[in-house]
Protein backbone atom coordinates (compact mmCIF):
# COMPACT_ATOMS: atom_id res chain seq x y z
CA UNK A 1 0.00 0.00 0.00
CA UNK A 2 3.01 2.76 0.61
CA UNK A 3 1.64 4.24 3.28
CA UNK A 4 3.01 4.59 6.85
CA UNK A 5 -0.07 3.43 8.99
CA UNK A 6 -0.15 5.69 12.11
CA UNK A 7 -2.79 4.69 15.11
CA UNK A 8 -3.34 7.46 17.98
CA UNK A 9 -5.14 5.51 20.39
CA UNK A 10 -7.09 6.66 23.74
CA UNK A 11 -7.35 4.51 26.96
CA UNK A 12 -6.35 5.16 30.55
CA UNK A 13 -5.03 1.52 30.32
CA UNK A 14 -1.40 2.36 27.97
CA UNK A 15 -0.39 -1.46 27.86
CA UNK A 16 -4.04 -2.69 26.62
CA UNK A 17 -3.48 0.41 24.17
CA UNK A 18 -0.51 -0.91 23.37
CA UNK A 19 -1.25 -4.20 22.53
CA UNK A 20 -4.31 -3.35 20.16
CA UNK A 21 -1.79 -1.51 18.10
CA UNK A 22 0.32 -4.35 17.85
CA UNK A 23 -2.54 -7.00 16.77
CA UNK A 24 -4.16 -3.75 14.14
CA UNK A 25 -0.62 -3.10 12.99
CA UNK A 26 -0.34 -7.04 12.44
CA UNK A 27 -3.36 -7.57 10.37
CA UNK A 28 -2.41 -4.20 8.07
CA UNK A 29 1.08 -6.19 7.78
CA UNK A 30 -0.97 -9.25 6.95
CA UNK A 31 -3.66 -6.86 4.58
CA UNK A 32 -0.79 -5.84 2.35
CA UNK A 33 0.65 -9.69 1.93
CA UNK A 34 -2.63 -10.60 0.55
CA UNK A 35 -3.77 -7.62 -1.11
CA UNK A 36 -0.41 -6.05 -3.02
CA UNK A 37 0.08 -7.03 -6.46
CA UNK A 38 3.55 -6.57 -5.74
CA UNK A 39 4.39 -9.22 -3.28
CA UNK A 40 4.92 -12.81 -5.12
CA UNK A 41 2.09 -15.50 -4.23
CA UNK A 42 -0.13 -12.51 -2.88
CA UNK A 43 -3.52 -13.04 -3.74
CA UNK A 44 -3.86 -10.50 -6.20
CA UNK A 45 -0.53 -11.57 -7.73
CA UNK A 46 -1.83 -15.23 -8.62
CA UNK A 47 -4.90 -13.76 -9.68
CA UNK A 48 -2.97 -11.06 -12.13
CA UNK A 49 -1.04 -14.16 -13.43
CA UNK A 50 -3.89 -17.09 -14.05
CA UNK A 51 -4.54 -18.18 -17.49
CA UNK A 52 -8.29 -19.00 -18.72
CA UNK A 53 -10.38 -21.53 -17.09
CA UNK A 54 -8.92 -21.70 -13.83
CA UNK A 55 -9.94 -21.23 -10.24
CA UNK A 56 -8.21 -19.26 -7.26
CA UNK A 57 -8.89 -20.25 -3.65
CA UNK A 58 -8.61 -16.40 -2.07
CA UNK A 59 -8.29 -15.67 1.69
CA UNK A 60 -11.42 -13.65 3.50
CA UNK A 61 -9.74 -10.48 3.36
CA UNK A 62 -9.17 -10.87 -0.48
CA UNK A 63 -12.33 -12.00 -1.44
CA UNK A 64 -14.07 -9.31 0.82
CA UNK A 65 -11.78 -6.51 -0.58
CA UNK A 66 -13.00 -7.68 -4.21
CA UNK A 67 -16.70 -8.07 -3.14
CA UNK A 68 -16.78 -3.92 -2.02
CA UNK A 69 -14.49 -3.57 -4.74
CA UNK A 70 -17.46 -5.40 -7.08
CA UNK A 71 -19.98 -3.11 -4.87
CA UNK A 72 -17.91 -0.09 -5.78
CA UNK A 73 -18.18 -0.48 -9.54
CA UNK A 74 -21.82 -1.08 -9.45
CA UNK A 75 -22.33 2.15 -7.26
CA UNK A 76 -20.39 4.50 -9.54
CA UNK A 77 -21.65 3.50 -12.64
CA UNK A 78 -18.23 1.59 -13.73
CA UNK A 79 -16.21 4.74 -13.03
CA UNK A 80 -14.23 2.62 -10.49
CA UNK A 81 -12.75 -0.30 -11.83
CA UNK A 82 -9.98 -2.11 -9.38
CA UNK A 83 -9.74 -4.33 -12.66
CA UNK A 84 -7.60 -1.83 -14.40
CA UNK A 85 -4.55 -3.06 -13.58
CA UNK A 86 -2.45 -2.63 -16.50
CA UNK A 87 -3.79 0.63 -17.53
CA UNK A 88 -2.32 2.08 -13.75
CA UNK A 89 1.34 0.68 -14.83
CA UNK A 90 0.98 2.39 -18.47
CA UNK A 91 0.11 5.63 -16.72
CA UNK A 92 2.62 5.15 -13.74
CA UNK A 93 5.55 4.59 -16.25
CA UNK A 94 4.32 7.77 -18.20
CA UNK A 95 4.32 5.65 -21.35
CA UNK A 96 3.38 7.55 -24.56
CA UNK A 97 1.95 5.37 -26.56
CA UNK A 98 -1.67 4.31 -26.45
CA UNK A 99 -3.31 2.83 -23.00
CA UNK A 100 -3.42 -0.82 -23.09
CA UNK A 101 -6.89 -2.02 -24.35
CA UNK A 102 -9.39 -3.43 -21.73
CA UNK A 103 -9.52 -7.19 -21.84
CA UNK A 104 -10.40 -9.94 -20.41
CA UNK A 105 -12.72 -11.34 -17.85
CA UNK A 106 -12.43 -12.56 -13.88
CA UNK A 107 -15.62 -13.90 -12.20
CA UNK A 108 -15.92 -13.49 -8.43
CA UNK A 109 -17.65 -16.90 -6.89
CA UNK A 110 -20.81 -15.89 -5.03
CA UNK A 111 -21.11 -17.47 -1.29
CA UNK A 112 -17.43 -18.70 -1.86
CA UNK A 113 -14.27 -17.54 -0.72
CA UNK A 114 -12.78 -17.94 -4.89
CA UNK A 115 -12.39 -16.22 -8.16
CA UNK A 116 -12.19 -17.85 -11.68
CA UNK A 117 -10.36 -16.55 -15.11
CA UNK A 118 -12.50 -16.89 -18.30
CA UNK A 119 -10.09 -14.76 -19.83
CA UNK A 120 -7.12 -13.48 -19.06
CA UNK A 121 -6.11 -9.67 -19.98
CA UNK A 122 -7.60 -8.06 -16.30
CA UNK A 123 -5.18 -7.18 -13.88
CA UNK A 124 -6.23 -5.99 -10.17
CA UNK A 125 -5.18 -3.40 -8.59
CA UNK A 126 -6.56 -2.29 -5.47
CA UNK A 127 -4.48 1.09 -4.26
CA UNK A 128 -7.63 3.12 -4.74
CA UNK A 129 -9.38 0.74 -1.89
CA UNK A 130 -6.66 -1.04 -0.08
CA UNK A 131 -5.82 1.87 2.69
CA UNK A 132 -9.49 2.10 3.52
CA UNK A 133 -10.09 -1.53 3.53
CA UNK A 134 -7.12 -2.07 5.91
CA UNK A 135 -8.17 0.96 8.19
CA UNK A 136 -11.74 -0.52 8.70
CA UNK A 137 -10.70 -3.58 9.26
CA UNK A 138 -8.08 -2.81 12.16
CA UNK A 139 -10.45 -0.83 13.53
CA UNK A 140 -12.91 -3.17 14.06
CA UNK A 141 -9.46 -5.03 16.09
CA UNK A 142 -9.15 -2.13 18.15
CA UNK A 143 -12.66 -1.94 19.67
CA UNK A 144 -12.59 -5.65 20.20
CA UNK A 145 -9.89 -4.47 22.61
CA UNK A 146 -12.11 -2.19 24.11
CA UNK A 147 -10.76 1.05 23.02
CA UNK A 148 -13.37 3.04 22.49
CA UNK A 149 -11.69 6.36 20.90
CA UNK A 150 -8.85 6.65 18.61
CA UNK A 151 -7.86 7.91 14.95
CA UNK A 152 -6.20 5.68 12.35
CA UNK A 153 -4.04 7.13 9.36
CA UNK A 154 -2.86 5.11 5.94
CA UNK A 155 -0.35 7.87 5.60
CA UNK A 156 -2.04 11.87 4.53
CA UNK A 157 -4.45 10.59 2.29
CA UNK A 158 -6.99 8.43 4.46
CA UNK A 159 -8.17 8.71 8.13
CA UNK A 160 -10.46 7.20 10.22
CA UNK A 161 -12.00 8.42 13.32
CA UNK A 162 -14.28 6.35 16.25
CA UNK A 163 -15.59 7.11 19.33
CA UNK A 164 -16.32 10.75 20.96
CA UNK A 165 -13.67 12.96 20.46
CA UNK A 166 -13.28 15.14 17.59
CA UNK A 167 -10.00 15.39 15.24
CA UNK A 168 -8.77 18.49 13.81
CA UNK A 169 -7.45 17.52 9.99
CA UNK A 170 -6.34 20.14 7.80
CA UNK A 171 -7.51 20.54 3.86
CA UNK A 172 -4.65 21.31 2.33
CA UNK A 173 -5.25 23.11 -1.22
CA UNK A 174 -2.89 25.37 -3.21
CA UNK A 175 -3.70 28.56 -1.49
CA UNK A 176 -4.94 27.48 1.98
CA UNK A 177 -5.55 24.65 4.46
CA UNK A 178 -8.97 24.33 5.66
CA UNK A 179 -9.69 22.83 8.97
CA UNK A 180 -12.10 20.18 9.66
CA UNK A 181 -13.21 18.00 12.65
CA UNK A 182 -13.60 14.02 11.95
CA UNK A 183 -15.42 12.31 14.51
CA UNK A 184 -16.66 8.74 13.73
CA UNK A 185 -16.04 9.25 10.18
CA UNK A 186 -13.58 8.86 7.13
CA UNK A 187 -11.45 11.02 5.69
CA UNK A 188 -9.87 10.36 2.12
CA UNK A 189 -7.83 12.54 -0.29
CA UNK A 190 -7.34 12.21 -3.73
CA UNK A 191 -5.70 14.31 -6.15
CA UNK A 192 -3.97 14.80 -9.60
CA UNK A 193 -0.70 16.75 -8.33
CA UNK A 194 -0.19 13.31 -5.83
CA UNK A 195 -1.21 9.61 -5.81
CA UNK A 196 -2.56 10.32 -9.91
CA UNK A 197 -1.11 7.05 -11.28
CA UNK A 198 -4.40 5.29 -9.77
CA UNK A 199 -6.80 7.61 -11.11
CA UNK A 200 -7.52 6.03 -14.12
CA UNK A 201 -11.19 6.09 -16.54
CA UNK A 202 -12.20 2.90 -17.63
CA UNK A 203 -13.83 4.94 -20.34
CA UNK A 204 -11.86 7.98 -21.28
CA UNK A 205 -8.25 7.60 -22.03
CA UNK A 206 -7.47 11.36 -22.35
CA UNK A 207 -9.24 12.17 -19.23
CA UNK A 208 -9.32 15.65 -17.42
CA UNK A 209 -9.77 16.06 -13.65
CA UNK A 210 -12.18 18.92 -13.21
CA UNK A 211 -10.54 19.45 -9.61
CA UNK A 212 -6.76 19.30 -8.44
CA UNK A 213 -7.99 17.64 -5.08
CA UNK A 214 -10.86 16.63 -3.92
CA UNK A 215 -11.47 15.25 0.18
CA UNK A 216 -14.47 12.92 0.56
CA UNK A 217 -16.43 12.38 4.16
CA UNK A 218 -18.09 8.80 5.26
CA UNK A 219 -18.67 6.58 7.62
CA UNK A 220 -16.52 3.97 6.10
CA UNK A 221 -12.66 4.37 5.37
CA UNK A 222 -12.91 2.27 2.45
CA UNK A 223 -15.80 3.82 1.00
CA UNK A 224 -14.36 7.32 1.58
CA UNK A 225 -11.47 5.53 -0.58
CA UNK A 226 -13.78 5.00 -2.78
CA UNK A 227 -15.98 7.65 -3.66
CA UNK A 228 -12.11 10.30 -3.30
CA UNK A 229 -11.03 8.04 -6.53
CA UNK A 230 -14.38 8.16 -8.46
CA UNK A 231 -14.83 12.01 -7.39
CA UNK A 232 -11.56 12.82 -9.03
CA UNK A 233 -13.42 11.31 -12.62
CA UNK A 234 -16.71 13.15 -12.67
CA UNK A 235 -18.10 16.11 -13.92
CA UNK A 236 -19.54 18.58 -11.06
CA UNK A 237 -22.85 17.77 -12.04
CA UNK A 238 -22.28 13.79 -11.88
CA UNK A 239 -21.12 14.64 -8.64
CA UNK A 240 -24.34 16.25 -7.97
CA UNK A 241 -25.93 13.25 -8.79
CA UNK A 242 -24.00 11.04 -6.80
CA UNK A 243 -23.88 13.34 -3.44
CA UNK A 244 -26.08 10.88 -1.41
CA UNK A 245 -23.60 8.19 -1.63
CA UNK A 246 -21.27 10.29 1.16
CA UNK A 247 -21.47 12.37 4.29
CA UNK A 248 -19.59 15.66 2.12
CA UNK A 249 -17.48 16.51 -0.33
CA UNK A 250 -14.62 19.20 -0.59
CA UNK A 251 -12.41 20.00 -3.42
CA UNK A 252 -9.48 22.81 -4.56
CA UNK A 253 -11.07 25.20 -6.69
CA UNK A 254 -9.06 24.89 -10.05
CA UNK A 255 -9.16 28.61 -10.49
CA UNK A 256 -8.58 30.66 -6.86
CA UNK A 257 -6.83 27.39 -5.35
CA UNK A 258 -8.67 27.52 -2.43
CA UNK A 259 -10.81 25.02 -0.28
CA UNK A 260 -14.76 25.21 -1.13
CA UNK A 261 -17.27 22.64 0.09
CA UNK A 262 -19.45 21.03 -2.54
CA UNK A 263 -21.82 18.84 -0.97
CA UNK A 264 -23.96 18.42 1.17
CA UNK A 265 -24.56 22.22 -0.30
CA UNK A 266 -21.91 24.59 -2.32
CA UNK A 267 -20.35 27.13 -0.04
CA UNK A 268 -16.74 28.74 0.20
CA UNK A 269 -14.63 27.56 3.22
Amino acid sequence: MKSEFTLRLKHADKKLAQGAAREALELIDKIESKLSRYIPGSDVWQINHMEAGQTLYLSELCYDCLLEGLKAYEQTGGLFDVTLGQRIEHRKNKQTSPPPPITGQLVIVPNQAAIQCNEPGREIDLGGIGKGFALDQAKQVIQEWGIESGILSAGASTHLAFGPQEWRLGLSAKKATHDIKLQNQALSASGSAIQDAHIVSPVDDGQTYPYPRVWVLHESATWADVWSTAAMLMSPEELGESAEHFAQLFAEDPETGMVVRLYPEEAPV
